[in-house]
């Protein structure tokens, strides 16, 4: 087995362990609803519509799966209690696999720039940094040279955080003093990745409550200055949500993908939570992938977003 299969290994057995109370959480309402009912009628979807509901897959998404199988069951004319797990797995598969992106998530995949640059935005608490950290671990692991930019100047230990995945993954990280002006450490982080010849540069930001406007007009000056080290970056914007919050992360994902060009959602606490609906629910009402998920503490528990795996572990 190569070193690549051994991860791959790895991370599907990490993500049917990070998954298993969501799964439990789900499946159990499910077979509750349709014990003694043979079919599909009213009754079964207007229950079926309050499990998926509290299961934050989120009111607007929940009505576009009920809608879609009462199409199914319109044109079938008859459909089992049976075939319910199957044709939800289906639908939301289709919802999931409708997002796209335009660079592939895996982190041995060749780079579109040199450095391509990633900025990292979110909430205080949701596990950025921590995300970020475990990110260099894999693209360090693949073969990748990466820089951190500790541009997160206003929280007190937020560089001190950063500079101890540094250390610990092995990789540089350009810092200021707290308060410094968080575009100036972006640009400098830029400015030494070029001269490193660094294949990936990834840049945490400030993370102050997602309300607050000013903390969304500090993140588009740190894009502008960034813009004028490298034309283009950052290539990417990362959005990392908290999964075990639920509906308070798509309140956060609405504040950000409305004053942030969000390129992609990193979902933490997958393992925690039996909200995995959540991931169902931002995916598909933002049209933003998900792209990685964070199902244990281990730096290695980082892993791509499979979206057929995440449906499989989910609707066995």
């Amino acid at each position: 087995m190569g070193f690549f299969d051994r991860f791959k290994k790895r991370d599907n057995e990490n993500l049917e362990q990070g998954l298993e109370k969501t799964r439990t959480s789900f499946l159990g309402k499910l077979n509750t609803m349709i014990r003694g009912k043979d079919k599909v009628d009213e009754e079964v979807l207007d229950e079926l519509e309050g499990i998926l509901v509290t299961s934050d897959v989120g009111v607007k998404t929940t009505i576009e799966i009920i809608r879609k199988i009462e199409e199914r069951v319109a044109r079938d004319k008859y459909v089992n209690t049976a075939d319910l797990n199957g044709i939800i797995r289906s639908e939301v598969a289709d919802l999931l696999l409708g997002s796209t992106s335009d660079r592939p998530a895996d982190f041995e995949a060749p780079l579109p720039h040199k450095p391509h640059v990633i900025m990292v935005v979110g909430v205080n608490g949701v596990g950025k940094t921590t995300s970020i950290g475990k990110m260099a671990y894999r693209y360090k692991e693949a073969g990748k040279q990466v820089v951190l930019g500790a541009a997160d100047t206003f929280r007190a230990a937020a560089t001190e955080q950063l500079g101890i995945w540094a250390d610990r993954v092995g990789v540089p990280i350009i810092k200021q003093g707290q308060g410094a002006d968080p575009a100036a450490v972006a640009f400098d982080t830029l400015a030494s990745a070029k001269k490193q010849h660094a294949d990936v540069v990834l840049i945490d930001t400030a993370g102050r409550l997602h309300n607050k406007g000013g903390l969304m007009d500090e993140l588009s000056k740190v894009k502008r200055v960034m813009d004028r080290q490298i034309p283009g970056a950052p290539h990417e914007v990362l959005l990392v949500l908290d999964a075990s919050v639920g509906q308070n992360a798509l309140r956060q994902a609405e504040e950000f993908t409305k004053s942030v060009d969000v390129t992609g959602l990193v979902l933490t606490k997958l393992d925690g939570t039996a909200k995995g609906g959540i991931v169902i629910c931002i995916s598909n009402e933002f049209n933003v992938p998900v792209k990685y998920i964070g199902v244990g503490e281990k730096v290695e528990d980082l892993q791509v977003f499979d979206k057929r795996a995440f449906v499989e572990k989910i609707f066995v």
